[in-house]
């Protein structure tokens, strides 16, 4: 009688002749996560800055204002966890952004919400459905762009990088017609950003926490985060065995556009201005937060925490850069070579595995 093959590739079969490896238990298996090696990262970072500028660095205010500045980057990289999970990539992620704000301001114009008006309902004459029309811009725009995201790499069969990279240019190519190479400003969406639902939180922080949260049960509690994990672990696989890839691939494109247009009104919320050219990094900002989280840019493997964490080590050392006197330059040096170590460490997980 032949060997029962090992569950899920992982370790040797089981069977006459053959020495069996001790199961790793739970505790070791967190120990070698990327997420934990990530957590751990963070944590130590803020050790150091904690010590090496003492009252300064370890302040509620400072930790506020850091968790407020990365709000916006952790909802895009959310959407982007799930692209990256399918061994997908998004460059349109400003395009995103910046048709969320333009639809937004336009869809304030048609309820004649314009600048003159956004300057006087502001604060107590503002009303909360001019935040629901905008917000439905928002998401309009984002809609618009991930369904061409998502015929282009589902239907069409475009590899992910080079069709993200023609919609980014033609997504800020539109925002620019609409606004006639001019942005513009609004102040009815302020109560959003400076108000505080949570005293003494400002609102984005709540927000992009429900974010998260929504994220790690689509993820982790749905047959949709089943569906994205095993089309980036085999995209054969996956459709012999009844997921119907191109249609998942399309709707994974369209979370990812989404969470962009939301980012997008969030960001006019806070900025009280569209910001045509503003967000030309924010793609790559996002890329490398999912990479430093522990998704895997060969897909099949992600975590939405780890996402959060990532998001964070950029920002954490760029402040703790600035307080403590070094050039703030420093951390794309550093962050970039994690970065490089991140996804050389993936790879050799992954080819350990395949050894097995």
């Amino acid at each position: 009688m032949s060997a029962p093959a090992a569950r899920g590739g992982e370790g040797p079969a089981e069977g006459a002749g053959m020495a069996v490896e001790p199961a790793e238990s739970a505790l070791q298996r967190i120990a070698r996560s990327p997420v934990t090696v990530t957590f751990v990262a963070l944590v130590t970072m803020v050790v150091a800055f904690s010590i090496a500028a003492e009252g300064q660095f370890n302040t509620m205010d400072n930790f506020r204002q850091l968790a407020q500045n990365v709000a916006i980057l952790t909802v895009v990289s959310v959407g982007t966890t799930f692209v990256i999970a399918t061994a997908g990539v998004d460059l349109s992620i400003p395009s995103g952004i910046v048709l969320g704000e333009v639809f937004a301001v336009k869809a304030l114009s048609l309820i004649h919400v314009d600048e003159g008006t956004a300057v006087d309902v502001a604060g107590s004459d503002s009303e909360p459905w001019y935040w629901l029309v905008a917000l439905g811009g928002s998401l309009l725009g984002g809609l618009a762009l991930g369904i061409v995201n998502g015929v282009a790499v589902g239907y069409m069969r475009i590899p992910p990088l080079l069709a993200t990279l023609g919609t980014l240019g033609a997504g800020l190519g539109c925002a620019l017609l609409l606004q006639n190479g001019v942005n513009t400003a609004t102040y009815a969406l302020d109560p959003i950003s400076t108000g505080h639902a949570i005293p003494g939180v400002p609102n984005l922080i709540p927000i992009a926490a429900l974010v998260v949260v929504l994220g790690v049960v689509l993820l982790n509690f749905s047959v949709f985060g089943r569906h994205t994990l095993a089309i980036g672990s085999n995209e054969e696989a996956a459709r012999r065995v009844g997921i119907k890839v191109e249609r998942h691939l399309l709707k994974v494109y369209v979370l990812g556009g989404v969470t962009s247009g939301f980012a997008g009104f969030l960001s006019l919320s806070y900025f009280t201005t569209t910001s045509i050219a503003g967000h030309s990094t924010d793609n790559l900002k996002a890329i490398t937060a999912v990479a430093l989280g522990g998704t895997s840019l060969f897909g099949g493997v992600a975590s939405i925490i780890g996402t959060l964490i990532g998001v964070w080590i950029p920002a954490v050392l760029q402040n703790g850069f600035v307080i403590v006197g070094v050039q703030p330059y420093w951390q794309d040096v550093v962050v970039g070579l994690v970065l490089i170590l991140t996804v050389w460490a993936d790879q050799l997980r992954r080819r350990r595995r395949s050894e097995r």
